[in-house]
């Protein structure tokens, strides 16, 4: 049991410390509140978003940020179908990963993941709320269903993974002084001259 409970630790938020004073949580609540679907066996974060997402990473949490480098697309800001990376917030081999549903605003996603709160559920239309001073969702809050408000504490967000391929092959750009037509057409449909 002991196995187990620590097994579903490696996802799970907890009552860590977290560093910086706290952001002000958004002033709005969420138009639609997330869902909580209990899993018949438990459930890691890990291979959920592995199963809902074009991102297909083996291992803990923690490491599909470096793991997706060459592989996947990561970038900064949300996308739909991306897997949002959240890393180090209790302890330098503790994360969590999550798949974006929807983007909501600027400062507002819905993810779908699993073992959120420890217990194996799955949660589905999560709001996750950037609360990062400068707008780049390099912090977060989640919504706590469980309370029905913005969760108290800030996570750090390593980043977004896209689904996809960075190795997958990309159509040859064509000079913007380019103007022919038959060029361009040619260039579109990937052949080369």
């Amino acid at each position: 049991m002991c196995a187990v409970a620590a097994g579903l630790a490696g996802c799970a938020s907890d009552e860590a410390q977290f560093t910086s004073a706290p952001q002000p949580v958004p002033a709005s609540s969420p138009e639609r509140s997330a869902t909580l679907e209990p899993a018949p066996n438990p459930l890691q974060c890990v291979p959920y978003a592995r199963e809902h997402s074009g991102v297909k990473i083996y291992g803990d949490a923690w490491t599909w940020w470096d793991q997706a480098a060459g592989k996947f697309p990561r970038e900064a800001a949300p996308e739909s179908g991306a897997v949002m990376v959240l890393t180090g917030y209790a302890g330098p081999e503790r994360g969590h990963v999550a798949v974006v549903r929807e983007l909501v605003s600027p400062r507002e996603i819905h993810v779908d993941h699993a073992n959120w709160l420890g217990d194996g559920a799955i949660y589905l239309d999560d709001p996750v709320a950037d609360v990062s001073a400068n707008n780049d969702w390099s912090q977060v809050r989640v919504w706590n269903i469980r309370t029905g408000g913005w969760g108290a504490h800030i996570y750090p967000v390593q980043g977004f993974i896209g689904p996809g391929s960075n190795s997958a092959p990309h159509p040859p750009e064509v000079p913007e002084e380019d103007t022919d037509p038959a060029r361009i057409a040619r260039a579109e449909l990937g052949i080369i001259q």
